[in-house]
């Protein structure tokens, strides 16, 4: 008896009739849509309990604004965990990468475009570099992801400590805050730094989902094994995908200077979790080979939301830890259950078939 693929790559049993299911059925099915509607049903609870404030646009502009950085670390953490790895620098290589970024612009002086420019490229390729390193380690030296990230996340802070004497910088060009950090698109209330991400995070879906490198990238996850005997060079592969890690949390960097003015050191401790839960919660699979960049956008809001409206009804936001944890822990275990049943219906733990990869490279 044959099987249907689902768009998360999982196989769905035809049904009595021997047809493949109705879209509907697939389509709830998906986790990120699954995700989704818990989403929405979280923002109709705050709709309900604070029904002037809560919905108000000016509330869901901040909320919207407060996910926009997080989102970008979000994009490269997704193609990490679909490797199986995982990278807890990106906060650290976020506050080193807008250290050293603003450190330059301060050294070149002015307040203009030219400054900011450079203090861009600067961040991004600071980033880069922590990216490259994690990469060289997990691939050549095969060191595991966790211990390796592990180390970069402490040595990255301490040298960002190291440079600053602990002490934030303050010193960022207007440009920069007038227009990224507080500025709105043309003619609407839309924050410019949430367009810029969405743009981003468009970009690297199509990526993902529509080029050899994301379908190399789900290979190396599904079958690390099987992908290298079809061609694909894997230590290639996750070395670029974490020096993406690194550039983008060095994109990151600069966009947390635009929007909070200063380098915030202390105030991103709990972003590597904060995206790593998210990317989990939305469907991306701890174990690799599954994930859509879809799913992460929406594991972003959940606790965003969460947070907003504690806030709001009066309730302590130390709950939204808790609430988060409960849906990362049921996510996991969603994922377990999902991989397991495919498992007995294909007799095979692979998502990529090498057949497919093995077309894709000719």
């Amino acid at each position: 008896m044959t099987q249907t693929a689902a768009p998360t790559g999982v196989p769905v049993a035809p049904n009595e009739q021997g047809k493949a299911p109705n879209f509907l059925a697939r389509l709830t099915g998906i986790q990120s849509f699954q995700i989704l509607l818990v989403l929405i049903v979280i923002f109709l609870i705050f709709t309900l309990l604070a029904p002037t404030i809560f919905p108000n646009w000016t509330n869901i502009r901040q909320i919207v604004q407060n996910v926009s950085i997080l989102a970008v670390l979000g994009i490269g953490m997704t193609f990490v965990i679909i490797t199986s790895g995982i990278d807890l620098s990106i906060g650290s290589v976020l506050v080193f990468s807008g250290v050293v970024s603003a450190k330059v612009m301060q050294a070149i002086g002015g307040s203009g475009w030219g400054t900011a420019l450079v203090g861009l490229v600067v961040a991004i390729v600071v980033g880069l570099l922590w990216g490259l390193l994690n990469g060289f380690l997990i691939a050549k030296a095969k060191v595991p992801p966790l211990i390796v990230t592990l180390g970069t996340l402490g040595a990255a802070l301490g040298l960002a400590q190291v440079i600053t004497n602990g002490v934030d910088i303050r010193e960022v060009p207007t440009v920069l805050t007038d227009t990224i950090g507080y500025g709105n698109v043309v003619g609407t209330t839309i924050p410019l730094i949430s367009l810029l991400a969405l743009v981003i995070v468009v970009i690297f879906g199509i990526i993902l989902h529509k080029t050899k490198f994301g379908l190399y990238t789900f290979a190396v996850g599904s079958n690390e094994e099987a992908a290298r005997r079809v061609g694909v060079k894997v230590d290639r592969q996750l070395i670029s995908i974490y020096a993406l890690s690194g550039a983008l949390a060095g994109l990151a960097g600069l966009l947390s200077l635009s929007q909070y003015g200063t380098t915030a050191i202390a105030g991103q401790s709990q972003t590597n979790l904060n995206v790593i839960a998210a990317v989990v919660i939305g469907g991306t699979s701890i174990f690799g080979g599954l994930g859509t960049m879809f799913g992460t956008m929406v594991g972003l809001f959940i606790p965003a939301v969460l947070q907003n409206g504690f806030v709001i009804i009066g309730v302590q936001p130390f709950w939204q830890q808790v609430a988060v944890g409960a849906v990362l822990v049921a996510a996991v275990f969603i994922d377990q259950r999902r991989r397991a049943a495919a498992a007995r219906g294909s007799g095979s733990k692979s998502k990529v078939s090498l057949s497919s990869l093995w077309t894709r490279k000719k």
